[in-house]
């Protein structure tokens, strides 16, 4: 039997790659751009699947088997990650990396999921964060104080083989590593569903990052050497330091590592998808250059993809994908294969009422035909055996039905708030009660929460460069097409460069609540820095006190508001109320968590289009609830019920 397989893998191989070897990359042939624009991203807003690829033979016939029951349970696409062989066996014969073999399994499955109405991305590389055996040293991460340094990981495809991770405040060294990458993803961009290139989470060791060129290129942007101070930069004196020194790793960051890898995502006729989370970097301006930007739970709290999502709509991207379910019961007690349905749908309602509408399941495992016994320790196990197996198909069609309405028209908001960048930059460590072995600074921003007296006002966080591009037209902020009745600002230090841009806004007549005077962040202080703000401060439209400026009553008041998102679309508005008790999860779930839900009714009051509308909220245990309201005043409960 294993050998008519076999046989059949061939000749299967064989015929296809005598027919897309006729072909032409007709990406290449193409106008990118034109190509990108005329395929609207995930379409069917169906759930995707990281499909974890174990290093080993592939077969034709495997893969086609995997899809067509993907396609059966209601997955819209997959996403290829290339790993480790299964048990980490270094013997274990597999398809070579890079090879032209592996590209015609890259494309005989693209080829066979756009077939069939499914999507088919890939993560850029093996493992995460990107290497590659044969990185050049001047191509290696680098660290202040120890030339000898480099980061390395050992699960990827080529394993016993090491990976050395790229340096990844130097474009020169993604170039390289993408120029070995781009022929074994050759064609597989083409057909009617766009195709992403992947790029996870920031796994590079950032503590006293450094490149080549950083030295120089920080004294000439700040004034001043970094490197007498770089030995101590996280003790707390230095903190003004410190900020200048995560400025010029987050520009460097940006610019030398996201930038060209969403360039070459287009140069190979696809679309960048990317996690930009755990990243030293300005995280709204940062995610708003990709084009699919992309969050994570549970290793990152729901609440995090605000930012997430804050940046897709002050870009003007309608997709936010997250990766979702990813050891959400911690570690080591996985409970793989005893995942409880209504303990994910908790996490996907959590996400849905924080800015996302495309779920990622982490995920999927290759097995062979007949086989479901391989699984991947950090995921909520997709496979025809497990806890979840009965319920992937109508699970994923209420996802899909949800993630659908909150793609229509646009994030809707009364006021921006400052996100805290400078705040995050000099606080160097979290406390120990909040670090993990992958997450150790404050840069990262994975607990930060809007201010709770904005909360019925459905705040999206902005950054300064949005603020900088952005015009006041009677008295409201205009960022594309977000229109914020105020800006609130909650920081303890901002820059120079910042105060300014905030100083235009309410010179040009913008209500600003700034709740604390703030401290300059630069080291290099200028003695006008003060008189800025006094001047600034002394405006009508300027206050520390949110009551006291003349803004609209919230979009939705109520003594204890529910998470929610809202949509608008024209003269509708689509507002998803998490169940309550997605306000009591975070990392990591207890198995034995009860969805019991100890009070039913909800009153709010809505505030839309100067109509004020009151409804009660009656939440049953473990759904959630998502409302139209039309230019009437008019409720419609749209019916999302999963378990009923």
């Amino acid at each position: 039997m294993n050998l008519k397989i076999t046989l059949k893998a061939v000749i299967c191989l064989s015929l296809f790659f005598l027919l897309t070897n006729c072909k032409k990359n007709q990406s290449s042939q193409n106008n990118i751009e034109d190509s990108f624009l005329a395929k609207e991203l995930y379409p069917t807003s169906k759930p995707y699947t990281r499909w974890w690829w174990n290093a080993r033979k592939l077969d034709s016939l495997d893969i086609k088997d995997q899809l067509d029951w993907l396609k059966s349970e209601g997955f819209g696409g997959v996403e290829i990650a290339f790993i480790y062989p299964v048990n980490r066996d270094p013997s274990t014969k597999r398809t070579p990396w890079l090879s032209k073999e592996m590209n015609g399994y890259l494309r005989f499955s693209k080829e066979y999921a756009d077939e069939i109405g499914l999507g088919c991305d890939f993560t850029f590389g093996t493992l995460w964060p990107f290497g590659d055996k044969d990185t050049p040293m001047k191509f290696r991460t680098k660290k202040f104080g120890d030339q000898k340094y480099y980061q390395t990981e050992t699960r990827g495809w080529i394993l016993p083989d090491t990976l050395y991770i790229l340096d990844h405040l130097n474009k020169k060294a993604f170039e390289y590593y993408a120029e070995k990458l781009e022929p074994m993803f050759e064609g597989t961009t083409g057909g009617d569903l766009q195709t992403a290139f992947f790029c996870d989470s920031w796994e590079v060791e950032t503590k006293y990052i450094w490149s080549k060129n950083f030295e120089e290129d920080f004294k000439s942007h700040y004034g001043y050497d970094i490197v007498p101070y770089m030995d101590e930069i996280y003790d707390s004196k230095n903190k003004h330091k410190l900020h200048d020194y995560m400025k010029m790793v987050a520009k460097k960051a940006k610019e030398e590592f996201y930038e060209p890898f969403h360039k070459k995502a287009k140069e190979l006729g696809g679309i960048s998808r990317v996690q930009v989370a755990g990243a030293p970097v300005d995280l709204i301006e940062t995610y708003a250059i990709v084009d699919v930007p992309e969050t994570e739970a549970m290793l990152y709290e729901p609440n995090f993809s605000k930012i997430v999502a804050s940046a897709a709509a002050l870009s003007e991207k309608e997709v936010v994908s997250s990766e979702t379910f990813t050891c959400i019961y911690g570690w080591p007690d996985m409970h793989i294969k005893e995942e409880k349905i209504e303990h994910l749908k908790l996490v996907a309602d959590a996400l849905f009422a924080n800015g996302v509408n495309q779920i990622i399941w982490h995920g999927y495992n290759y097995n062979p035909i007949n086989v479901d016994t391989i699984s991947f320790y950090a995921t909520s196990h997709v496979g025809k055996k497990g806890s979840l197996t009965k319920h992937l198909k109508p699970f994923n069609k209420y996802m899909t039905n949800v993630s659908k309405i909150m793609r229509k028209g646009n994030s809707y908001s009364d006021v921006a708030v400052y996100l805290p960048i400078e705040d995050s930059w000099m606080a160097g460590f979290y406390p120990d009660s909040l670090q993990m072995p992958w997450s150790w600074g404050q840069y990262e921003q994975r607990y930060l929460k809007h201010p709770e007296e904005m909360k019925g006002y459905n705040p999206l966080w902005i950054n300064a460069g949005f603020l900088d591009n952005s015009k006041i037209v009677d008295n409201k902020l205009i960022v594309n097409h977000n229109e914020f009745k105020a800006l609130y600002i909650d920081s303890e230090f901002i820059s120079l460069e910042n105060l300014k841009i905030i100083k235009n806004l309410a010179d040009k007549g913008l209500p600003i609540i700034i709740k604390n005077k703030p401290i300059q962040a630069d080291f290099i202080k200028n003695t006008n820095y003060e008189n800025i703000y006094n001047e600034m401060i002394s405006f009508d439209n300027v206050t520390r006190n949110l009551k006291s400026i003349n803004i609209e009553a919230p979009i939705i008041s109520g003594e204890e508001l529910p998470e929610y998102w809202i949509r608008k679309d024209k003269d509708e508005y689509f507002i998803f109320f998490a169940n309550p008790k997605t306000k009591s999860i975070s990392y990591p779930l207890d198995h034995n968590m009860s969805t019991t839900l100890d009070k039913k009714n909800y009153p709010i009051t809505l505030n839309l289009d100067s109509k004020t509308i009151d409804k009660n909220l009656k939440f049953q245990d473990s759904e959630s609830i998502l409302l139209k309201i039309d230019n009437t005043g008019n409720i419609e409960n749209i019916d999302i019920n999963f378990f009923r």
